[in-house]
C-alpha cells in the first residue's frame, strides 16, 4: 500500500516514527508531509525521516486557525494528487484529513486527549478509522461522529514509540547539566492552543520557584523561547534536543502540556502537570493511579534528587505495529503487543 502520514507538531514526530518505520518493514510505501511549527521540521532531520515541508502555524486565534486549515489542506490537496495513495494518518491533523476527504482517500486519526472539540469535530467525521487509547470512554466520542470508528489501544502511545529508548547522558553534557545536582524539566503552556485559550499562573509561578537551580525549559514557540531567555534564569536549547534522554535522567519534569508528562511517566520520572484545561481520560487515570500528580500550588512541588535516575525502572514496552496496524484499519503486522518490561 501506498500510505501518507502527516506531521503538524512536534510530538507528532516522535509518535509516527516507530510507526512508519512498522509499515515500511511490513512492505509499504510511506510518504511524510510535516507543517513547519514548534520542532517539527527539526525533529524530523533529527531522526532521519524524509519529509516534504508544507505550509505552517497560522496563529493561535480562530480565524487565523481557519484560513490556516484552509490553506494548508490545499496546498495538501495539490501535492497529494496524482500520488495514488491508499491511506492518508495523522495525529489530530484536520489539514490531512480535509485533504484526504476531498481526494477520497480513506483515513485515519489518533490522538490521546478528547476534549479539543474544534478538532476532533473535523478530524472524526473526516476519518474511517479513530485511534485511541482504550481509556477514553468511547461516548465522549460520539458527538465529534466517531460512533462506529473506534479502535482503542491499551496503555499510553509513550509506551509504543518509546519501546526501544534508551537515554543517553551526553545529553546533560550538551546543556551543562552537573548530574550530582536536582535537574527539573519544564514545558511550557501550549498557548496557541484552542483548549488553552487562558494564562497559566500557576505556571509562572512554578517557574518562579524553579529560578535557582537547574531548570532547563523547553518552550513551544520563538516568542516563548525569547522570553524566557531574556528572564536569564532557565537554560532555554535553542533547537531541539534529546528530550527523551533528559526527562529519563531528570529528577522531576513539569509540564502544562500533556506528552511530556506521559512521556516522564513512561519513563519512570516524577512528574506534575499544572495544565489548567478540562483533563482528558488518559490523565484521570492517571492521577487516580499515583502515576502523576496535579500541582495545585508551587509550594507542593517536591524536588528530590534520586539516587540513581537512568530512566530504566519498571517500564513497559509496546510494539509500535500494533498502532501501525490500528491506523490501517485493523491490519496484522508482525510484533503485537507487549515487548517487554
Amino acid at each position: 500500500m501506498r500510505i501518507w502520514v502527516d506531521l503538524t507538531n512536534s510530538p507528532h514526530v516522535l509518535v509516527m516514527r516507530p510507526v512508519i518505520e512498522s509499515l515500511r518493514a511490513d512492505g509499504h510505501d510511506v510518504e511524510v508531509t510535516a507543517r513547519d511549527f514548534a520542532q517539527t521540521l527539526e525533529l524530523c532531520e533529527r531522526f532521519g525521516i524524509a519529509h516534504t515541508a508544507i505550509g505552517r502555524h497560522r496563529g493561535g486565534r480562530i480565524g487565523a486557525k481557519a484560513f490556516g486549515l484552509a490553506a494548508r489542506s490545499t496546498a495538501l490537496t495539490r501535492w497529494a494528487r496524482g500520488r495514488r495513495f491508499h491511506r492518508a494518518i495523522g495525529h489530530g491533523s484536520n489539514d490531512v484529513m480535509v485533504a484526504a476527504a476531498l481526494l477520497r482517500i480513506p483515513s485515519a486519526t489518533t490522538f490521546d486527549y478528547e476534549w479539543a472539540t474544534v478538532q476532533h469535530n473535523v478530524n472524526c467525521r473526516l476519518a474511517a478509522d479513530v485511534v485511541v487509547p482504550e481509556a477514553i470512554p468511547p461516548e465522549r466520542l460520539y458527538p465529534y461522529g466517531a460512533r462506529g470508528k473506534i479502535r482503542a489501544y491499551p496503555g499510553l502511545k509513550e509506551e509504543y514509540y518509546l519501546a526501544d529508548f534508551e537515554p543517553d547522558a551526553a545529553i546533560l553534557d550538551e546543556l551543562g547539566l552537573d548530574p550530582a545536582k536536582p535537574i527539573a524539566v519544564v514545558r511550557t503552556p501550549p498557548a496557541v492552543s484552542l483548549y488553552h485559550r487562558f494564562e497559566n499562573d500557576l505556571f509562572a509561578d512554578v517557574l518562579h520557584r524553579l529560578a535557582d537551580g537547574q531548570t532547563v525549559v523547553l518552550p513551544r514557540t520563538p516568542e516563548q523561547r525569547a522570553e524566557l531567555r531574556r528572564a536569564g534564569r532557565f537554560i532555554v536549547p535553542e533547537r531541539a534536543i534529546d528530550a527523551q534522554s533528559l526527562i529519563a535522567l531528570a529528577d522531576v519534569v513539569v509540564s502544562a502540556g500533556g506528552t511530556m508528562n506521559r512521556e516522564a511517566v513512561a519513563l519512570g520520572t516524577p512528574v506534575y502537570t499544572v495544565f489548567e484545561g478540562r483533563l482528558g481520560a488518559v490523565d484521570e487515570r492517571l492521577i487516580a493511579e499515583g502515576r502523576l500528580r496535579r500541582l495545585t500550588s508551587p509550594g507542593a512541588l517536591q524536588i528530590v534528587k534520586r539516587t540513581a535516575p537512568d530512566g530504566a525502572g519498571a517500564r513497559v514496552r509496546r510494539a509500535p505495529a500494533v498502532l501501525a496496524g490500528l491506523l490501517l484499519g485493523g491490519a496484522t503486522l508482525a510484533g503485537r503487543g507487549v515487548l517487554g518490561s
